[in-house]
């Protein structure tokens, strides 16, 4: 690379390329980097559900607190958003308005997996999952990105094949001799 000359000096003094206007800061790097998203896509796709639901909550704030439609609407989206865990409670449209991208990354398989004791890092549980290590119920899932539900997050298990779960199996003394037979 060549050596920059003066006036291209000063103009790169004025031009920050860390940090875009339109792209609204650091808040998608640090959340790309602290969930390990590979595809910024996935970021894009969050952002806009939860401006989405953002939206829906300003508009249900306006209608008459005794509406029926109102009530309808409000009891369907509380009951949606904590069934799929992005909220805690049920109990009022405020935890819907402070919906964020972080609380749809603490729902992906790599994030629960940690969550779960299953890896100690996010970076070895993208890994585990890619490796097909993973299982949520009957299926083996191979992406990282997938959002596992309050309900699945039970079924969230190793593959019978895996020997990762011999390991965890023979660590604890729960190994028999018919699993040492298939292994």
């Amino acid at each position: 690379m060549r050596k920059l000359k003066f006036h291209e000096k000063k103009l790169l003094k004025k031009v920050n390329f860390l940090e875009y206007k339109r792209e609204g800061g650091h808040r998608e790097a640090l959340i790309t980097r602290r969930y390990h998203l590979a595809e910024r896509d996935d970021y894009k796709k969050y952002s806009s559900i939860c401006l989405a639901v953002q939206k829906l909550v300003h508009i249900l704030k306006q209608m008459d607190p005794s509406d029926p439609f109102r009530i309808q609407m409000t009891d369907g989206l509380l009951e949606k958003l904590y069934n799929m865990g992005v909220i805690s409670t049920k109990k009022s449209l405020e935890k819907c308005h402070k919906l964020s991208v972080s609380s749809f990354c603490r729902r992906r398989l790599a994030s629960v997996l940690v969550y779960l004791k299953f890896a100690e890092h996010l970076r070895e549980a993208v890994t585990y999952i890619e490796q097909g290590h993973v299982r949520v119920g009957p299926d083996v899932v191979t992406d990282p990105a997938y959002l596992v539900t309050k309900n699945m997050e039970d079924f969230v298990t190793w593959v019978d094949s895996s020997k990762i779960r011999k390991k965890v199996m023979e660590y604890n003394e729960k190994l028999d001799d018919y699993d040492l037979l298939n292994a």
